[in-house]
Formats: C-alpha cells, structure tokens, sequence
C-alpha cells in the first residue's frame, strides 16, 4: 500500500532523473545558463514534483491529472534532450537521460493504467453490490 510519494518507484525514478539532469547540465557552455540548461533543469523538477502534489492529494482523479501533468513535463525534458544532442552539448551523458526518460514514462504510463482500472472496479456509491446485478 502506498502510504507516501516516497514510496513510489516513479517518484524515486524521477528524483535520479533530474540528479543526473542537473550533471549533464552543468557542462554545458556558460551561454546557455539561462537557457536550455535552465528549461531542462525546469522541466525535469517538474516530474517528481508533480507526481509528489498528486499523490498528497485527496482524490485519485487529482492524482491522475497530476501524473498527466508529469508526462507532460518528461516529454518537455525529451525534447529538450534530443535538442541537446542536436547541438551536441552533453555527449555522453543524453543518450542515457533519454533512456531514463523512455524507462519513467514507461512507468508512469503503467501506473496511470492500474490506477484507472481499479477506479472500474470500484462500485459507485449510488450502487450498492447487493443491487448491482439486479
């Protein structure tokens, strides 16, 4: 049971991501400070973040737009990578962000999968299971 985002894979996943993000952009060209190394450190606290604000919420659906939320800000960070190796800042290190970031939204995709299938199995409230057959 998850008590915590702490306890989330995806929430752990996210944190390593931008660690690493962080690294990468720590060399690239003292131009870009304030611009793509900025977007991309943007983007990538984005991830954790949201899937943290989502599952302290009161309610699944609330969650759910909130991982919604944390893909959105994975295919930013996406983006912004294949930008990178476009310019070829951060040689090594985006081809494995890429497929950190490929893993993550792999599992947030499951994670938002399980949760919208046991919100089906759920009976609604104006049906009690004694009645729902009927």
């Amino acid at each position: 049971m998850v008590r915590s985002y702490r306890d989330l894979e995806v929430w752990r996943l996210g944190l390593d991501l931008v660690q690493d993000v962080y690294r990468c952009t720590a060399a690239f060209p003292k131009s870009e400070t304030f611009g793509l190394a900025a977007q991309m450190r943007g983007a990538a606290v984005s991830i954790p973040s949201n899937i943290a604000e989502g599952q302290a919420r009161d309610s699944t659906k609330e969650f759910l737009r909130f991982l919604s939320y944390a893909l959105g800000s994975l295919a930013e960070l996406e983006t912004q990578l294949e930008l990178a190796r476009r310019l070829d800042y951060g040689k090594g290190e985006v081809p494995e962000l890429l497929v950190q970031v490929n893993l993550l939204g792999k599992k947030l995709h499951c994670l938002q999968r399980s949760i919208r299938s046991t919100m089906l199995k759920v009976p609604t409230s104006n049906q009690s299971p004694a009645t729902s057959g009927r």
